[in-house]
């Protein structure tokens, strides 16, 4: 309900345009994609433990039928079954007479044997079954000890969820700073346009009360000229102005992921507050900061692709489990079911394991260093940010003297140019000089919460500023 409300043109404070970006960026769009694709890939991973049952079929063709090779076993058949046909007949005399039988009879009853059996014995290699065959069934396979690949594979798809989870705070961080800096741009707009206003007005009675002067013969026409020419610069650089709000609306529009001409109100002006900020006195602010967070994430997921890279080292040992489903014209009979356990253990691939191993080590490393760099880095952006907000505060204090001075020059000069004691010119002078010092103080003013809105981003708190801009 709350984004059509937006759509109908109502006023925009600096959260509602956070809420709006963080529903609608692309940016913010593709991270939360991305932690959705890693988080779906963890509950993959929690599930590797369950059974995998596959439907197993296949169909293969022979190049020639299977044969049983009689020829080659020909010469074995033959004589063994002579020898026993002799053996036998040996056996029965020695039964009869108690003596063996004369090996001349040996020798007949073998010759004869082997005789009689190569008359019969078949001259051809005979078929054993069709040239194709097909058969289907279910297999089973559950895993009992994979050496921690499973646990090294979940604490890996785990890392990848924490890192995106941290992509996508990166993400909205730097999203939120963007569109603060737009924001305070367009405060800053509506103050210098509320002002620039009143400065035209101002340019406007100069002209006209130059124009009576004129008129009455008490003013030179080309100081009349200067008034108008002063009135003309001023209308200009008001519809410029203008001009760059629309632009920076525009600007703003796609920052939160809406057709840029839709329409928006942001009516906030620059009022100068001071905020009390600290160095150093934040223990470990980093540990807040998203981007150290991501790095940190990295480091921890090298030192699960370490876990990962020494687990291959480790056999695997599965249950499987096979029930045939169907079988035409194959060779053999398969038994209808079969359990058993299979162990997988790679004993040698030429070093690979341990060169990875190295690799993922040196990768732990280098997050480290990644996470210390970034540390010392932020460490450094907070306190140049925190000298920034500080230096800031003391130019927009001299600055708002001199705007103040410069425009109570403006209502001297124009009292006494009403008592004829100042000139047109003198008042169109004054009218810009105190323009640009509104200017010059309204600048530090925005330069002073962009170092705000910097610092509390590095702190990793950007939505502070919001709450501090909107009070």
């Amino acid at each position: 309900m709350f984004a059509p409300a937006q759509e109908k043109g109502q006023q925009l404070t600096l959260k509602d345009c956070y809420e709006l970006a963080r529903q609608r960026n692309a940016l913010v769009k593709q991270a939360e994609r991305s932690l959705q694709a890693r988080e779906y890939s963890l509950q993959a991973e929690n599930r590797a433990w369950f059974p995998k049952v596959d439907l197993l079929a296949g169909y293969n063709y022979l190049g020639k039928p299977l044969e049983i090779n009689l020829q080659q076993v020909k010469d074995g058949v033959v004589n063994g079954s002579a020898a026993q046909s002799v053996n036998t007949a040996n056996t029965v005399f020695q039964q009869i007479t108690g003596q063996p039988l004369p090996q001349n009879v040996q020798d007949a009853i073998s010759n004869a044997t082997k005789g009689l059996i190569n008359a019969f014995y078949p001259n051809y290699n005979p078929q054993l079954a069709k040239q194709s065959y097909f058969v289907a069934g279910v297999g089973v396979r559950q895993p009992i000890f994979l050496g921690g690949k499973i646990s090294a594979a979940q604490d890996l798809a785990r890392s990848q969820v924490t890192a995106g989870q941290f992509n996508k705070q990166v993400v909205e961080k730097n999203l939120y700073f963007l569109i603060s800096a737009q924001y305070l741009r367009i405060m800053y707009l509506n103050t210098i346009l509320a002002h620039e206003a009143v400065v035209v007005e101002a340019f406007r009675k100069n002209r006209d009360y130059a124009a009576s002067l004129k008129d009455n013969q008490i003013l030179p026409p080309y100081l009349l000229n200067w008034a108008k020419v002063s009135y003309t610069q001023a209308t200009n650089r008001y519809s410029n102005l203008e001009l760059e709000k629309e632009n920076a609306l525009l600007e703003m529009n796609q920052l939160l992921g809406r057709p840029i001409d839709t329409a928006i109100v942001i009516s906030d002006t620059l009022r100068y507050e001071q905020a009390n900020v600290t160095t150093g006195e934040e223990n470990a602010f980093w540990h807040n900061n998203p981007s150290y967070r991501l790095l940190e994430s990295k480091t921890d997921l090298a030192r699960v692709a370490v876990k990962a890279t020494r687990s291959l080292s480790l056999p695997n040992l599965f249950a499987i489990g096979n029930v045939s489903l169907y079988q035409k014209d194959l060779p053999v009979t398969v038994p209808p079911w079969l359990i058993g356990v299979e162990l997988q253990w790679t004993l040698f691939d030429g070093f690979q394991r341990n060169k990875r191993t190295k690799a993922s080590k040196l990768l732990v490393e280098e997050a480290m260093m990644a996470a210390e760099n970034t540390r010392t880095s932020l460490e450094l952006q907070l306190r140049v940010a925190s000298n920034k907000v500080k230096a800031l505060q003391h130019d927009v204090a001299s600055l708002d003297s001199a705007r103040q001075q410069a425009r109570l020059t403006t209502t001297l000069v124009t009292d006494r140019m009403e008592n004829q004691l100042s000139s047109v010119k003198d008042v169109n002078d004054a009218l810009l000089l105190e323009e640009e010092m509104h200017k010059i103080y309204y600048t530090a003013v925005l330069g002073y919460y962009l170092a705000l809105a910097e610092y509390w981003n590095i702190v990793g708190t950007p939505e502070y500023f919001a709450t501090y801009v909107n009070n």
